[in-house]
């Protein structure tokens, strides 16, 4: 796996919107990387962001990640054009970190994967919310059996828009692959499959409730089941007035509430139930995470870390192939009006197969 020459990771950056800024200023002030190369078509939005940091602007993406002193690249555009990019960089021989969803569909993404695990390069989809301290706390219980044999997993997750929504590329499917499914609901489909592990069935329900978009959904309601009965239910919308984040993992001997997101979603809370035998109040305990979200800051170190470390991070491009299939088994049986079988997407999808097996590979090894 190649390694910088220098001990500084030196990242180009593709895309100077909105998130491609909240990124590299959550990454500014780590002394193991630097931003030299920012990249974005609207040149004046892309020489804006790279004099903050330093960095040189072009207008063409290929510019960036051609150039040979290049160790990284981050991908901060919508989902249509990130799979093309992705595969670029990959192909130079460049690390990459890609925002979520990373494609509009699990067969966009599959190339990508497959390169990466070719060519021993690190392949990071940006599913952050991974790296919140309460999620994070969450899945450690979890994976020790403090609440016991799971159960079911619940979330809500959403916030209601703002004017000009409808204009924005979140709400073409030809750019984004869908609505509320693909932009918040997905990091919920991310997180069930990280505390859960696979799913087997899916079924949906997507409704444009609000907004003048369809046919992307404003609203997603969807339930998903395992192999051995654990189920999850999601529902994410864009008409929740009051931004809103809850994750509820159930157990046979207690459950796990995760809330808030920091910023606009409250303060991060994980409070924890272990029944009592005998019945009653079950004991609790609190746990209270007051500090201003890192979680980009806390992944960036990981993927640093991964390629440093010679390992594959966690949300690879592997795992992210496998939670689009679960999207699109969701997306599939709002089309279809049933319950889909997930293993019968990714059937459907041969060079999704290859791409489960790494992941699953990955998994054991970890």
């Amino acid at each position: 796996m190649p390694q910088p020459q220098t001990g500084c990771f030196r990242i180009a950056l593709i895309g100077a919107g909105a998130f491609g800024g909240r990124r590299a200023a959550s990454i500014a002030p780590n002394p193991r990387s630097s931003i030299r190369v920012v990249a974005d078509p609207d040149v004046a939005r892309a020489r804006e962001l790279a004099e903050s940091l330093g960095a040189q602007p072009v207008a063409d993406w290929r510019d960036a990640i051609e150039r040979d002193e290049m160790d990284a690249v981050i991908v901060s555009t919508p989902p249509f054009a990130a799979p093309e990019i992705c595969l670029a960089a990959l192909d130079s021989g460049k690390h990459v970190l890609v925002e979520k969803p990373f494609g509009r569909n699990a067969r966009e993404i599959a190339p990508c994967a497959q390169l990466a695990e070719a060519r021993r390069l690190v392949l990071k989809v940006g599913y952050n919310h991974r790296y919140h301290p309460a999620l994070a706390q969450a899945h450690q219980m979890v994976r020790a059996g403090a609440i016991g044999r799971l159960l079911y997993l619940r979330c809500t997750y959403g916030h209601g828009g703002r004017p000009g929504y409808e204009r924005e590329w979140r709400s073409r499917p030809e750019s984004s692959g869908g609505g509320q499914l693909l932009d918040q609901g997905v990091h919920a489909i991310d997180l069930f499959r990280w505390l859960a592990g696979e799913f087997s069935e899916a079924v949906a329900f997507l409704s444009t409730s609000h907004w003048p978009i369809f046919p992307a959904e404003d609203n997603v309601f969807a339930l998903l089941r395992g192999p051995s009965g654990v189920t999850a239910q999601l529902h994410a919308s864009w008409t929740q007035w009051k931004n809103t984040f809850s994750l509820e993992v159930a157990g046979d001997r207690g459950s796990l509430l995760a809330t808030g997101l920091g910023r606009s979603y409250g303060p991060e809370r994980l409070v924890c139930h272990i029944r009592r035998p005998a019945g009653g109040a079950p004991d609790e305990k609190v746990f209270d995470f007051p500090g201003e979200d890192d979680s980009l800051a806390r992944e960036w170190d990981d993927f640093l870390d991964a390629i440093s470390e010679n390992r594959q991070p966690m949300s690879s491009g592997a795992d992210a192939a496998c939670t689009l299939a679960v999207v699109d088994a969701l997306y599939e049986s709002a089309r279809l009006r049933r319950v889909v079988e997930v293993p019968q997407v990714i059937d459907d999808l041969p060079e999704i197969k290859s791409v489960k097996a790494a992941h699953a590979a990955g998994v054991r090894n970890a």
